[in-house]
């Protein structure tokens, strides 16, 4: 039967109702076994066990409690034991005392051989010394008979060892599936109805068996050990098709439940659920730079170190859970039953707990990170596909911003309705010139003069207004989109740029570059023909590049950065302090501004350490022979403690809001000068 216990063979807590059953459930097994030995006599006893039956008997029971026959839902060391004909057969040959000490011996053997626990061996025999002495009972209510040599059953004695076979199941099953239940925090009726139709099968084919041994053995000793043969026969055949069925459902690799498992056990959640109002969890787990495992060492030891991974995350999900892996280092854990969206973020940080520990292969360490995305139904959604659509997306909210643990939410969605609807306007917007380009002018502290501007999308949406771009870039730069776009705004930064230049106001003007532009190889000769179209000098144009982009991509992206630079055009390292770039890789790079973020500058009022921190950063910028332009600058107090700092420039709605085209002209004409030409090589 299967086990009870933990699944990893722990026992429960004690004073844990699960702990409370399984005591009084032993107890009281153990107590029938002894009244019932008493009962029979030590003479009684001795007599039987002096015959060669018993111990012929008694090896057939210890080898069928080894080699169980299996099911789908039942490893092969908690299946239904072939030896069940046997000690059945000296229920009714013999009664309970004789049948119950049988059984005990075999499954204290068996526990011995397979390394099981005390407390679960001494609640499976407990286990088969009730239910076998139900089905004692009612073989003595209504057939008693004493032991005959050559015992012949008619058609009542049939019925009455189906009766007791029946008696037997239905004790044995709700034992052993009340502790699972509580183990599992599962309903009761749940589990009884678990593959029931396949236990009865099993069960009725074994228990048939029974009356056909006791008929051999009152016969001949010598014929009994024959039953093996079909048993065996039995055995292997549903251990075949148990094997190709868990090939079916399985992962190969790990031996954790696949994609199509997880949606079985997922539908089978979602409707208890919905009969039972509660809630559902899918959590999708994946490995942080996992990769970097596989093309430094191979897929050998990436492929042992997924066996690990699969190996903890098993034993740090509750009971019940269900663990799979969906591919590479991609994985899912299914909680059939969860209170809230913090109880399943408990069980996710466990996850995560887990796996912080340093794992040991060949002699070396490896600590692994995982980024884990949660949905729940029905909050989030309400079948299988989109509880994976929308943890995945929460999964990838939570690599994206390096928070570990993210639970799914509509408005970080870039797939949701909404946002599919936007991207089919946006589509539209491209078409008709719904794009506008704003600019933002960059200001010497100093001096108070005009060193450059940023150049900022928007998007004029006809019902909705104007849009800024965390709006509708990031659903660009997910599809097929990004060179359309990347084009547009190129066709609309450079006339402008153009137009100022030949007027005399010659500052650079900066364009903000995403990674999935920079990852493109023919954005250089994109950039090029630009130039030439419109007879814009190279130095007019400045390319921004977030710090995050360099930190995840530089190498990727360095030959792209390279080629620009081969045309004159010079980079900025836009968001300075919101990744883990370090300055002294711009080395060898044409990067000539850092653009420190604005949660940085706020910092130089709002923190006692802020000055220190960004007095720093602007000391390192001076060193490498780079200029320093401070964003988000609000206030007239701000400038002037980044000034008393040493930074160069900053930009702000202190100095002016991004700026339509026509109104950054006029504010160019009442602010610039004509010899910013100087001013902005000189400062740039």
């Amino acid at each position: 039967m299967k086990d009870p216990n933990n699944t990893r063979d722990v026992g429960p807590r004690a004073g844990t109702p699960l702990w409370l059953y399984l005591a009084s459930t032993t107890v009281a097994g153990c107590v029938l076994l002894v009244v019932s030995l008493v009962w029979a006599g030590a003479d009684q006893l001795a007599a039987i066990g002096a015959r060669p039956l018993i111990w012929v008997v008694l090896c057939m029971v210890i080898i069928g409690e080894l080699r169980p026959i299996a099911s789908l839902h039942s490893p092969n060391d908690n299946g239904h034991p072939t030896s069940l004909p046997f000690s059945f057969a000296l229920v009714l040959l013999y009664g309970l005392p004789v049948a119950a000490l049988v059984q005990a011996i075999a499954s204290a053997v068996s526990g011995v051989v397979r390394g099981h626990s005390v407390h679960r061996s001494a609640f499976n025999i407990a286990q088969y010394t009730l239910s076998f002495g139900v089905a004692d009972a009612v073989l003595r209510l209504l057939m008693p008979f004493a032991e005959n040599a050559a015992w012949l059953p008619g058609a009542v004695e049939l019925l009455v060892v189906a009766l007791a076979g029946a008696a037997y199941f239905a004790t044995n099953l709700v034992l052993v599936e009340c502790a699972v239940a509580m183990h599992e925090r599962a309903p009761l009726h749940r589990m009884l109805g678990k593959d029931i139709g396949q236990r009865l099968f099993v069960n009725l084919v074994l228990l048939s068996l029974a009356p056909l041994v006791v008929v051999t053995m009152t016969h001949s000793v010598w014929l009994v050990p024959l039953f093996a043969f079909p048993l065996a026969a039995l055995y292997t055949g549903a251990s075949l098709s148990v094997k190709r069925e868990h090939q079916v459902n399985h992962d190969e690799l790990t031996g954790l439940a696949n994609r199509k498992l997880l949606f079985l056990r997922t539908q089978e959640a979602l409707s208890e659920a919905q009969e039972h109002k509660h809630r559902v969890g899918l959590l999708l787990l994946d490995l942080d730079r996992f990769k970097e495992v596989n093309d430094t060492l191979g897929h050998p030891t990436g492929d042992r170190l997924l066996q690990a991974v699969a190996h903890r995350l098993t034993h740090s999900v509750r009971p019940g859970d269900l663990v799979a892996r969906l591919g590479g280092d991609e994985f899912a854990v299914l909680l059939p039953q969860v209170r809230d969206a913090a109880s399943a973020r408990e069980v996710a940080a466990r996850l995560r707990v887990s796996l912080a520990e340093p794992m040991r292969l060949d002699g070396m360490d490896f600590d692994l990170e995982a980024s884990v995305g949660i949905a729940l139904y029905p909050n989030h959604a309400p079948d299988f596909e989109l509880l994976m659509q929308r943890a995945d997306v929460a999964m990838y909210v939570a690599k994206e911003h390096r928070t570990g643990v993210e639970s799914y939410e509509p408005h970080k969605d870039r797939n949701s309705t909404a946002r599919l609807s936007l991207f089919s306007e946006l589509r539209r917007a491209l078409v008709e010139d719904e794009l506008e380009m704003f600019y933002q002018p960059k200001v010497e502290l100093a001096e108070q003069r005009v060193v450059g501007l940023e150049a900022l999308v928007r998007w004029r949406h006809p019902q909705r207004g104007v849009l800024p771009p965390e709006e509708f870039v990031p659903l660009v730069e997910q599809s097929y989109l990004m060179r359309s776009f990347t084009h547009e705004i190129i066709e609309q930064t450079l006339p402008q740029i153009s137009d100022w230049w030949s007027s005399g106001f010659t500052v650079p003007v900066s364009v903000n570059l995403s990674a999935r532009e920079l990852l493109d190889p023919t954005l250089p000769e994109i950039v090029a023909a630009g130039l030439r179209r419109h007879a814009v000098e190279p130095r007019a144009l400045r390319l921004e590049i977030s710090e995050r982009v360099m930190a995840a991509e530089a190498d990727a992206i360095t030959p792209t950065i390279l080629a620009l630079s081969d045309l004159g055009v010079s980079l900025s390292l836009d968001d300075f302090g919101t990744g883990y770039f370090t300055l002294a890789r711009l080395h060898g790079l044409p990067v000539k501004e850092i653009k420190i973020d604005q949660t940085f500058v706020h910092r130089v009022v709002d923190a006692p350490d802020g000055r220190a921190i960004v007095g720093s950063a602007l000391d390192l910028v001076k060193t490498l022979g780079m200029y320093a332009v401070a964003e988000g600058v609000e206030n007239a107090r701000v400038a002037g403690i980044l000034r008393t700092l040493g930074c160069h420039a900053a930009q702000g709605r202190f100095f002016a809001p991004p700026l339509d085209s026509a109104d950054a002209t006029s504010w160019l004409r009442e602010h610039g000068r004509a010899d910013d030409l100087a001013t902005g090589e000189r400062t740039g």
